[in-house]
């Protein structure tokens, strides 16, 4: 176990030092006349502080941080008591291994997620925030927070570096701090050393936080890239970077299209102007697909309550436009995972369309995940 006066290297990123001070599970070592926090478990003891003491002179603790000058181009004047990870120096000079490349990793995939150490207890626990390099790319990176009394003044949390295809702990913090990232912002420049690569476009993407979500469970979710549940922010897709007014127009889009298609359904039925229906409209099971993917082409951006809102409105359409072929079956496929979407229909069937009569559909035809419902006359 590494202790204060070792001198260490990092197990997951480049660079090393002295150990000034440990706090907790993160140790603050002086890189270079930085002083770096990083936790305990990633800190490889090379000499331990006796030895260290023999052989070199003693240096004066570094107790201020230094700020990187890209990071001070944003940031306020309360930046002077944060703490900022250097960014090591890349050697560049070493020839190129092509076996380290991913085969997709062409394309950026930056991912920011908070981690809540002890999710039994969300409203007290600290958090872990990561960022994940998903690429063939090494970054050059700021993670910035603001607050909603001073949306334009921005604190630096974490400026350093991430090597290809790793992931890097930002720091730890209380629900007291998480409570007030009203806004959230990674700037990043993508580069390759020691080979030759297809130049990305420097990015900054900003956007609101709902600070809500980090206290409540059913927000922190598996993740491909965490090993535990997640708050999970996309910052850069298949080389697109996060855009918030584009995903907020695409969601209000969304939403207008349900609320016009809710309008449609409670207008006066005009009889003479209604089809037949025909006997095969009545003994024909009418099979509705819920999944996600079968009601939108694109679900960047969009929240699980989101999705889940989409899937529920879709089976009111479909209830609502067959409410008065009386014997009617109806197939809707929710699939098994968790059973979120099943037990939001048995809800709505309950509440909303009770009197139906409602059962699993057939499992030899739809598998398992499928409810039947057949259409009765209810009498209101």
């Amino acid at each position: 176990m590494a202790k204060q006066g070792d001198i260490v290297r990092y197990l997951n990123a480049v660079g090393g030092g002295r150990i000034i001070r440990i706090e907790g599970n993160t140790a603050y070592v002086d890189d270079d006349g930085f002083e770096t926090p990083i936790p305990v478990r990633e800190c490889v003891v090379v000499r331990s502080a006796e030895e260290a003491a023999r052989t070199e002179p003693d240096k004066p603790t570094q107790t201020t941080a230094v700020q990187p000058a890209a990071a001070q181009t944003t940031v306020s004047a309360s930046q002077k008591e944060a703490t900022v990870a250097p960014a090591p120096a890349v050697d560049m000079t070493d020839e190129p291994d092509t076996d380290e490349e991913t085969p997709y990793g062409d394309k950026l995939n930056v991912v920011l997620g908070f981690e809540a150490i002890d999710l039994r207890h969300i409203s007290s626990t600290n958090y872990e925030a990561s960022l994940v390099n998903d690429s063939n790319y090494f970054l050059y990176f700021t993670f910035l927070t603001a607050e909603a009394e001073s949306p334009e003044s921005w604190t630096t949390r974490y400026a350093g570096i991430v090597e290809p295809n790793i992931q890097v702990l930002l720091g730890t913090f209380s629900g007291e701090e998480v409570g007030k990232f009203e806004r959230m912002a990674v700037q990043y420049i993508a580069f390759k050393c020691k080979k030759t690569f297809e130049p990305k476009m420097p990015g900054n993407v900003s956007f609101k936080v709902d600070t809500t979500k980090f206290f409540k469970l059913h927000c922190f979710r598996d993740n491909e890239y965490f090993d535990n549940p997640v708050l999970a922010f996309s910052i850069v897709h298949d080389d697109k970077p996060f855009d918030p007014v584009k995903t907020e127009a695409v969601r209000n889009a969304l939403v207008q299209e349900m609320q016009r298609k809710r309008a449609n359904d409670r207008k006066p039925v005009n009889r003479r102007t209604q089809p037949v229906k025909t006997a095969q409209d009545i003994n024909t099971p009418l099979v509705i697909d819920l999944h996600i993917n079968q009601l939108i082409d694109n679900t960047h951006g969009l929240s699980a309550g989101d999705m889940l809102n989409l899937q529920i409105d879709k089976f009111r359409e479909v209830m609502n436009a067959n409410r008065r072929l009386i014997g009617k079956k109806i197939i809707f496929i929710h699939g098994k995972g968790e059973g979120v979407l099943r037990q939001a229909l048995m809800k709505e069937l309950t509440h909303l369309y009770k009197g139906h009569d409602v059962q699993d559909a057939s499992f030899r035809e739809y598998g398992y995940g499928a409810t039947q419902v057949t259409i009765r006359n209810i009498k209101k």
